[in-house]
């Protein structure tokens, strides 16, 4: 999908991305790189119509593919639509040689994340003057063991019925109380069979593979 912007306004956010200054080895972080700016020349250059069509005339008088113009650009990825539920995935993998070797290090996350510095200023399902978009985490996957040989385990928090989740996935309703209701509850840590309760701090400190938040505004 191509869509023009205002140059000025087309890489804003929903909150000022420079006012983060994200930790490393943190989500924030994490996420912060890989939606930064990205500016796409020499062989990256973008193919431009507009600037094609321009020097060229329509595109039926295009015969050859050197005809076509290519222009100096800026990338982004932001959110468009914020989801009901957020999956997060943390590459645990690098690439050494000809191997692959599993990423142990420690990545930092939060129980509320806000999206909001990721969101593109106009995103679809936020209304209009809210620099917020809150998440409260409710799972968390994660692996030990190597790339060959280990074991899953997942930390998941038993809250009270959340009747408003499915208005905001099917109306996109969300209630100024669902904010309280959803932060509240009690982790469990499940290994195979094996099931015991556990402090949001113990969570908090595990080395995270899948992060699962769902949306609180």
């Amino acid at each position: 999908e191509v869509s023009t912007e205002d140059p000025e306004t087309a890489f804003c956010t929903l909150a000022n991305r420079e006012d983060l200054n994200p930790e490393e080895s943190s989500i924030y972080h994490c996420l912060y790189q890989f939606t930064r700016n990205e500016k796409l020349t020499e062989t990256n250059k973008l193919l431009c119509d507009v600037c094609t069509q321009r020097h060229y005339g329509p595109k039926n008088n295009i015969k050859s593919e050197n005809k076509y113009v290519y222009t100096n650009a800026k990338k982004q990825m932001l959110i468009s639509l914020a989801p009901p539920i957020l999956t997060l995935h943390l590459k645990r993998f690098q690439q050494a040689g000809f191997n692959l070797r599993k990423v142990n290090r420690h990545i930092k996350f939060p129980e509320v994340i806000d999206l909001a510095p990721f969101c593109i200023a106009k995103c679809k399902n936020v209304a209009e003057g809210n620099t917020k978009v809150l998440y409260s985490l409710y799972g968390v996957v994660e692996h030990s063991g190597t790339m060959r040989s280990g074991h899953y385990t997942a930390y998941a928090k038993m809250r009270s019925l959340n009747n408003h989740l499915s208005d905001l996935v099917l109306r996109g309703q969300i209630p100024q109380a669902l904010e309280t209701e959803l932060v509240k509850g009690q982790w469990f840590h499940i290994s195979d069979t094996h099931v015991q309760a556990v402090s949001a701090s113990k969570v908090l400190s595990s080395q995270a593979y899948l992060l699962f938040y769902e949306r609180l505004l």
